[in-house]
């Protein structure tokens, strides 16, 4: 499959990439890409873009990646909405993931609210819906399994210590 993708080029710290057509599971290394349809320098901020160079390419069904999706919908090349395109936070371990703060509905308020009943009807119902509790018997002891004589366990030396 094809994708219209940026090829870094430039100095450490001064990044500077072609915008190439190539396949997605070839690296571009060393100019092995189908075409170069543009350039952009996020330095300088110089953008030369091969506008029918690009649209051929869509049109051949080329995919473009996120970051040049949005460089050709702020240049005016492709119409639609930006894609996000920031890293997301990764999740800590050990802490559960927390969802988005809602204030609870009035609904949902009168749902957890108890409803007023006389006080000797709810001491009649928590008798009635308390089960009978039967004491809890220690767990049995487990026995160490049996080893045929003439076999060690474990921590046992095979030979008498020298008295």
């Amino acid at each position: 499959m094809l994708v219209i993708r940026f090829f870094r080029t430039g100095k450490k710290n001064q990044p500077s990439f072609k915008i190439v057509v190539t396949d997605k599971r070839r690296p571009t290394r060393a100019g092995r890409f189908v075409e170069e349809v543009g350039f952009w320098n996020p330095v300088t901020k110089e953008k030369v873009l091969r506008q029918e160079r690009i649209k051929y390419w869509l049109s051949v069904g080329a995919k473009p990646s996120n970051r040049v999706y949005n460089l050709l919908v702020s240049e005016k090349i492709v119409e639609g909405k930006k894609i996000d395109v920031h890293k997301k936070p990764k999740e800590k371990k050990g802490k559960p993931a927390e969802g988005p703060a809602v204030a609870p509905t009035t609904e949902a308020k009168a749902a957890a609210a108890p409803t007023e009943t006389a006080p000797a009807e709810t001491a009649a119902v928590k008798k009635e819906a308390k089960p009978e509790e039967k004491p809890s018997e220690p767990p049995a002891e487990e026995k160490p399994a049996e080893v045929p004589p003439g076999k060690p366990t474990i921590g046992e030396n095979k030979e008498e210590p020298k008295a």
